[in-house]
């Protein structure tokens, strides 16, 4: 029967109101359900925040609850779990550490090394801060260890901690240049300034903001030298901790901490940690052999452990027994000692068959970590089932939790889920289950690429949507998020020839590129959407992702003269296709090339063409852009009024009632911030101080609010500039102060000119003569 209280109940009051009902004391139904009395206490009082369904089901079974009662308790606990979840648009960074495990022992030998180099790097001693290699068989707990020194509370490093997974044993290991990016973005540096600086600008970048932090970064599963050796400090307080597999002995200069299995002692401690003194001190011997089994590697006594804690009329000799029997007819995997798979292997004979085929499917997913979402589409299941069977397989240990509700494999689980994919589920369901991921993966990236076209915007209303996507950012938070799974979804599409998907993903994020520069993989993505134009033997497609791939050879890998190639083969196939709008952005970046290394001339010409192209195809947006790159090239040449008039047109264009439902407000706004900029230096230029104090206030603020701090500091600067030219002495020396506010956020030289032009004004000096670079 059911109790009569609402599913909107807290958990912890609904599971305390069964019980009474039953009239059961927490010890009775401890014994009855199998779950530790303690965890049935902190559960109740509101202590547990993330009930899992394993748990739910014990206690169901416990309290003998029908169908009714035992969803009701369900739908509590997935309410309980929702309600600990980071409120939708609270930014976390993917750089935050995983949560460390709550029953760390042993190691202390080696967290005395790290403390000590961790303090040897706050109080500054020595030529360089300190590095650490921590390094050994997997499932030895090297993260875990890092993970562990970075938590300390009496941790001397005020500035956090952060790590980045090098992902060393995939594929396609992560580039040292990619987690500079990455890093960079962590620690402030928006995508817009990264996009302007070179792969040495940004490491030199990185190397700066480096020295002046204290904190520690842990480069995590590192696969070779070269991955790391460029992250390692030259300044400053800051201690790199890595971990890897491999004792990178190429790296000079750095700790080496080496990690074997545990003690048996340590192992002993472990166990009681998880499963409790009492019941192992009860059985020695029986946790002596636990511990033997599973060749005394933490990952693998975690995992029998978790299972013995959730099953407290299980004695250890019965584990133990278990274990050896489970170690004989199991197949071993090359991972450490070969009997650690026994751990594996009995936490998932004891799942439900959905979960154990859900723990099999994940290993399907690539990428480091993931969502639930796309645990629901490779297992075909809907989400709220997906979330329960994850929360069932993290509370048997075979899944770890990190930042914002997502998800991770340990590398050797997931070569044991493999395994066990491989054998159990056969090639056919697996060839179904990799196609329905794909499919779902890139048409939810189509969908969240496209919100950020002008012809697009939000896609419809669909109430089986497994991913939020209401608003421009909640589609971009999940393109970022994502972009390892969307990337290989993409990529596993071209192994297959799907051309016209290949060049459809590709379409959908060529607006969204331009707000991602740093991502890295935009080469790739547009080489790919090239080559399936060709493979179509479509040439005005090809010419399109050739334009693309243009642009992503300068703007995001500094690679001119293949830019320049590509652009130019774009016009080729766009005039051989008789595509005026393709010719039309052909010239508008050769045009864009031509300006980047000040080929005037050249690029006036450009524009020039892709303008009237793009009169000719009645394209108002791009015209508008090749119009603010125009005003550029004419200030270079030194036609300043010319300059002048095509800020108007651009100007009139926008106020025209005959465009207002063409263009979307990001592109008018964004129109209107590049050309006043643009404009603003051939004011200041000719000396005409009110016309730059008009176009730089009305734009002040809207670079701060993109995260454009370089642009935001000039127009700052120059309109202070301006405002000491004519006699604005209070309001020029604000806006000198907003510039050095921006701190480290504005290059050196910049911040030199505001403390120059502040100090002309204190000692009632004129404003110091500049050149007005943009």
């Amino acid at each position: 029967m059911g109790t009569g209280v609402g599913i909107t109940a807290p958990f912890g009051r609904l599971l305390r109101a069964l019980r009474h009902s039953r009239r059961l004391t927490i010890e009775e139904l401890a014994e009855a359900s199998g779950v530790s009395g303690r965890a049935i206490g902190d559960m109740e009082r509101g202590r547990s925040r993330r009930p899992h369904r394993g748990t739910i089901t014990a206690l169901a079974q416990g309290l003998d609850l029908d169908e009714s009662a035992y969803a009701e308790l369900l739908a509590a606990a997935r309410a309980a779990r929702a309600g600990a979840r980071p409120a939708e648009g609270v930014r976390v960074s993917p750089l935050t550490l995983p949560r460390g495990v709550r029953d760390f022992v042993g190691r202390q030998a080696e967290l005395t090394v790290l403390r000590a180099l961790a303090r040897e790097a706050a109080e500054g001693r020595g030529v360089a801060p300190p590095a650490a290699v921590v390094s050994g068989p997997p499932g030895s707990g090297k993260t875990s260890l890092a993970v562990r020194l970075a938590e300390e509370p009496e941790s001397p490093c005020p500035d956090g901690a952060f790590l980045v997974d090098m992902r060393g044993l995939d594929d396609r290991p992560l580039p040292a240049g990619q987690a500079v990016a990455a890093l960079l973005g962590a620690w402030g540096v928006e995508d817009a300034e990264l996009a302007g600086l070179t792969t040495e600008e940004r490491l030199a970048r990185y190397h700066e903001l480096a020295a002046g932090l204290r904190a520690v970064l842990v480069l995590d599963n590192a696969g070779s030298e070269a991955q790391v050796r460029p992250l390692l400090p030259r300044a400053g307080r800051l201690l790199v901790v890595v971990t890897s597999r491999r004792t990178l002995a190429g790296l000079e200069g750095v700790r080496r901490v080496g990690l074997g299995v545990l003690s048996r002692q340590e192992s002993a401690a472990l166990l009681r940690a998880v499963v409790g003194a009492g019941r192992v001190d009860a059985e020695p011997g029986a946790a002596e052999a636990v511990g033997a089994l599973c060749g005394h590697l933490p990952l693998a006594l975690r995992v029998a452990a978790n299972w013995a804690a959730t099953r407290t009329h299980w004695s250890l000799e019965r584990l133990a027994g278990r274990l050896a029997d489970e170690d004989r007819r199991l197949d071993a995997l090359s991972a450490g000692d070969l009997r650690v798979n026994s751990a594996f292997a009995l936490s998932c004979s004891r799942l439900a068959p959905e979960a154990a085929r859900m723990f099999r499917l994940l290993s399907l997913l690539p990428g480091g970590d993931f969502s639930a979402a796309p645990a629901a589409v490779v297992a075909d299941v809907p989400l709220p089932d997906a979330e329960d069977l994850l929360e069932e397989l993290l509370e048997a240990g075979l899944l770890m939790t990190c930042r914002q509700d997502r998800y991770r494999l340990h590398d050797l689980l997931r070569l044991y889920a493999a395994a066990r994919h491989r054998s159990q589920d056969g090639e056919e369901r697996s060839l179904a289950a990799r196609s329905r991921l794909r499919h779902w993966v890139l048409d939810t990236a189509v969908l969240a690429g496209r919100w950020h076209e002008p012809d697009y915007g939000m896609p419809p209303a669909d109430p089986g949507r497994l991913v939020a996507l209401d608003d421009r950012e909640q589609a971009a938070r999940w393109i970022r998020a994502e972009g390892d799974l969307w990337l290989a979804a993409f990529r596993e599409a071209a192994a297959h020839g799907e051309h016209t998907r290949v060049a459809e993903v590709a379409e959908a994020m060529h607006w969204f590129s331009d707000h991602w520069v740093s991502w890295g993989h935009w080469v790739e993505v547009y080489e790919c959407a090239a080559a399936a134009g060709a493979a179509l033997g479509h040439a005005a497609l090809e010419a399109t992702h050739r334009n693309y791939l243009a642009w992503a050879y300068w703007a995001c890998a500094r690679r001119h003269d293949e830019a320049v190639e590509s652009a130019t083969d774009a016009l080729r196939l766009a005039g051989a296709a008789g595509d005026v709008l393709q010719q039309a952005w052909a010239h508008a970046y050769l045009g864009w090339l031509r300006d980047a290394v000040a080929e005037a001339a050249p690029a006036a010409d450009h524009y020039h063409r892709a303008m009237a192209l793009f009169t000719e195809a009645d394209d108002v947006n791009g015209y508008l852009q090749v119009s603010c790159g125009m005003i550029r090239v004419l200030r270079r040449a030194g036609r300043g009024e010319a300059a002048v008039e095509t800020c108007r047109g651009i100007m009139d264009a926008l106020a025209d009632p005959r465009h207002r439902d063409r263009i979307p407000d990001n592109v008018r706004e964004f129109t209107v911030l590049t050309a006043l900029y643009a404009v603003s230096f051939v004011h200041l230029d000719e000396g005409r101080w009110q016309d730059a104090v008009d176009a730089l206030r009305s734009i002040r603020g809207q670079f701060d609010a993109r995260g454009w701090h370089k642009q935001a500091g000039k127009v700052h600067l120059h309109l202070a500039h301006a405002l000491a030219c004519l006699g604005e002495r209070a309001e020029a020396a604000a806006e000198y102060r907003a510039v050095l506010a921006l701190e480290d956020r504005v290059p050196a030289d910049v911040r030199d000119e505001a403390r120059a032009g502040l100090a002309a004004l204190t000692a009632g000096r004129p404003a110091p003569l500049t050149r007005f670079a943009q």
